[in-house]
């Protein structure tokens, strides 16, 4: 089972972002695990994955897994617009050796509690014992997952472990702290909250640059300490967010380019310039 303080771990691109950068996975996952975290979500919003091919985000997964060496927890995130796709990467996942699998609901299609818990079972069984969570952001399906859809998979898929939700504000995220779910907070300005209602931890992007930041407020939670990620965050949201994030990395000597998949874009000379400035 997932616990603690993950990131919401960065895919290393080159070429423009056109391809993996096979050789930045591991000293990136080695500055995430001395940032003190207990594991990653690969793939999700701030990973890319929704950009990349079915056969790159096998690959990825491999290299994240490979990378990690039993120090980090690994989440693959799986959700793609199709069920197809979705099933294969959950099932190369679990095959992989991945802690978890993380699945969205698709985006685009505003779907319906028979499809939506059709296409989660579907994803949970192939992954299966591997424990399956939810990945739940409106922002991002372009819906929110219904309370009947989880309670209807608590019964229907058995390796359903809980769920990561990265909505705001917390009235949004409070249901679905349902008892027996591990529910993982993606939010950073809202853990204090969500580890005092019983949140099991966080998925942060902001991790995904500041681990040790994120970790320390996972690990000793405070308003104050939250409110001040949350500042981060805002900070980092200025600025095209992957770009961004993936400048910081590199600006602690860690060969991860800016590059990210496009639509996406890198930062402008400008916005470097601001962003280095922030960082000082």
């Amino acid at each position: 089972m997932l616990r603690g303080a993950l990131a919401a771990a960065l895919t290393p691109l080159r070429d423009g972002g056109a391809a993996l950068d096979e050789d930045a996975f591991g000293p990136y996952l080695d500055f995430l695990v001395d940032g003190g975290l207990d594991g990653i979500l690969a793939l999700g919003t701030t990973g890319e994955g929704i950009l990349l091919s079915v056969d790159e985000r096998k690959r990825a997964t491999e290299l994240f897994v490979a990378a990690a060496r039993g120090r980090l927890q690994v989440a693959a995130h799986c959700g793609a617009q199709t069920t197809a796709d979705t099933v294969a990467l959950a099932e190369h996942a679990a095959a992989s050796g991945a802690d978890a699998v993380a699945v969205i609901g698709p985006p685009y299609f505003r779907l319906d509690a028979e499809a939506l818990v059709a296409h989660f079972r579907l994803a949970a069984d192939v992954c299966a014992p591997v424990p399956f969570y939810l990945y739940e952001f409106e922002a991002a399906s372009g819906y929110a997952i219904p309370l009947e859809v989880v309670e209807r998979l608590r019964g229907e898929a058995p390796n359903l472990a809980g769920l990561k939700v990265s909505d705001s504000p917390f009235e949004k995220v409070r249901p679905y702290l349902v008892e027996g779910l591990d529910v993982f907070v993606g939010a950073e300005a809202l853990l204090a909250e969500g580890l005092a209602a019983g949140a099991a931890g966080a998925v942060s992007g902001l991790a995904a640059g500041f681990p040790g930041d994120v970790a320390a407020v996972v690990r000793d939670p405070t308003v104050a300490g939250a409110r001040r990620l949350g500042e981060m965050r805002a900070g980092i949201e200025r600025f095209p967010r992957h770009a961004a994030l993936k400048l910081v990395v590199g600006r602690r000597g860690i060969p991860l380019r800016e590059d990210v998949r496009a639509p996406l874009r890198r930062l402008t000379d400008p916005e470097r310039d601001a962003l280095h400035t922030w960082l000082e």
